[in-house]
């Protein structure tokens, strides 16, 4: 009985591998499609942009076996360089000639030819980071010098140094996502309002700091607002994706040219997506997404080690608000941001990070203990 038991517990969960891989297998599809157009004109080449995802989603798949299989006790000896290479590769943003400008933001650094956005990897960082502190913490969490401080002075470091990168929508996001770890971790219910309270004016001033956020958020409130300018981006988006009716135009045959739906291949996928494969390809994209929500955050609730539970809750949690966040932009519910689709916009930094939180939270469902 004790080897079937210790066979049980190192068992990955095939339901929430498929949902892995056949959401990576969709994105790809849909990249080419999407981006085809725009390749062929920025690098005179149709498959540049998903020829170098193939790449990268190859590395990536490598690191989500090593993820889900490594022992978390010996990641949790790793955490501290974690958080200080997660920083210093967020600092090296700044460096000129290491750090990478685009569009007015300094999101991305290079080094011999290869690019990389440094927030991404702090999307995995902070909440392994948080995890384990609240995990240690567990006695003293509601102590605010040895639980609630420290904790809160990580994130908060973190979403400063993505701020003045110009990056105010994964900053926000960052802190909301910490904000609901420090609520499933068992923190006090007051002192998450007072952050709430002292987080929404700080992010009005955020927004106001710069004109281009302004215009956003006019663009949300009156979507005729600038109807050639700030409000264009959601609207052609918006029309992408009721041009697809039920059955879509298939694959290929959707939106083709770059100027129609700008970064149509990056945070505006899933118009191009919901334009190609109609509704019935919008039922598939919802139900893999449930699917790995479900599984994941079923699995990660179940596992009986405080640090296991809270990093699959957090990393499940990290992955779908993302996908919440960007298709409401995309369907113009919420204000435009610069936050990617995961497994589906072109971008190595986000499939391969994904890929490694994808992961994680299959490790944490391999320790999970079984009683039958």
């Amino acid at each position: 009985m004790s080897v079937h038991l210790n066979a049980e517990r190192l068992r990955k969960d095939h339901v929430l591998v498929a949902s892995v891989m056949l959401l990576v297998g969709l994105g790809l599809v849909n990249l080419y499609s999407s981006s085809y157009g725009f390749a062929q004109k920025e690098f005179s080449d149709g498959y540049f942009l998903i020829s170098r995802q193939l790449i990268l989603g190859a590395a990536g798949i490598i690191l989500f076996c090593l993820a889900s299989v490594i022992d978390l006790e010996l990641l949790r000896k790793l955490i501290k360089p974690l958080v200080m290479g997660a920083f210093v590769l967020s600092i090296l943003t700044f460096v000129p000639g290491i750090g990478l400008s685009k569009n007015g933001a300094s999101r991305w650094i290079e080094i011999g030819g290869f690019s990389y956005q440094p927030s991404e990897l702090v999307k995995l960082v902070l909440p392994l980071y948080l995890a384990h502190f609240f995990d240690k913490k567990k006695e003293n969490i509601d102590s605010v010098t040895r639980g609630i401080i420290p904790a809160t002075l990580i994130a908060a470091l973190f979403v400063t140094v993505i701020f003045f990168q110009n990056n105010f929508s994964t900053a926000a996001f960052l802190a909301v996502n910490a904000l609901f770890m420090f609520y499933f971790a068992g923190v006090k219910f007051r002192y998450l309002v007072c952050a709430v309270l002292m987080f929404v004016p700080i992010s009005i001033l955020m927004v106001l700091e710069k004109e281009h956020r302004v215009r956003r958020f006019l663009s949300y409130i009156q979507p005729g607002f600038e109807p050639q300018g700030a409000s264009y981006q959601v609207i052609a988006s918006m029309d992408s994706i009721s041009s697809g009716g039920f059955w879509g135009k298939g694959i290929g045959y959707g939106t083709r040219e770059p100027s129609s739906v700008p970064e149509i291949h990056s945070d505006f996928i899933f118009s191009s997506y919901a334009e190609e494969s109609g509704f019935l390809g919008v039922i598939l994209f919802c139900l893999l997404f449930a699917l790995f929500a479900i599984r994941g955050y079923m699995l990660s609730m179940s596992n009986e080690k405080t640090f296991n539970r809270l990093l699959g809750v957090g990393l499940v949690t990290m992955i779908i608000s993302q996908v919440l966040l960007n298709i409401g932009v995309a369907a113009g519910a919420l204000p435009a941001t610069g936050v990617p689709l995961p497994f589906f916009s072109a971008g190595g930094s986000s499939l391969v990070t994904t890929l490694m939180m994808s992961g994680l939270i299959v490790n944490v469902s391999r320790v999970l203990k079984r009683e039958d």
